[in-house]
């Protein structure tokens, strides 16, 4: 697998966003996502966006960090937000959220970031098992635009 740094807004980006869109309608029967999300949030060195491709060059497995201050959805400064992390169903199991998830913690510490942080919800058992299986825990208060939703989950790592 290639992982390689791509912009939120690239054709392959897109195309792996609108599947996690998908998945999270059929998780939880709303519209999807609807955090407000650009492609300046994950330009280094305030954030980055990573593709995984197969041997074959089919993007199969998404993730980015966005830096983030203490702000009014109850952020802290030194932030970095977990975002759209993604693997499609083919490409489950091969370790490449955990590869995606590792290159962002280490490029957000290396920005000087001092947590990483993430959001995601009650319906999503996989992605809960991977965040606590890689040393996040629950978060003391909640964050994020979906930090009102009894299903909204919020998890921290500290990055240093």
């Amino acid at each position: 697998m290639d992982v390689r740094p791509v912009p939120y807004d690239h054709p392959d980006a897109v195309s792996l966003d609108n599947a996690v869109q998908l998945e999270y309608v059929e998780r939880y029967g709303d519209g999807g996502d609807e955090t407000p999300l650009d492609a300046a949030m994950f330009a280094p060195p305030r954030g980055l966006y990573l593709i995984a491709y197969d041997d074959g060059g089919r993007p199969v497995a998404t993730g980015g960090w966005r830096a983030l201050d203490r702000n009014e959805e109850q952020y802290e400064d030194g932030d970095a937000e977990l975002k759209r992390m993604y693997v499609i169903a083919e490409a489950r199991g091969l370790g490449l959220a955990r590869r995606i998830l590792a290159a962002l913690e280490a490029d957000a510490r290396t920005a000087g970031r001092t947590r990483m942080v993430l959001e995601t919800g009650d319906q999503q058992p996989e992605a809960i098992a991977l965040y606590t299986s890689c040393g996040y825990t629950p978060a003391p208060k909640k964050f994020g635009h979906y930090r009102e939703y009894d299903s909204s989950r919020c998890y921290i790592k500290p990055l240093r």
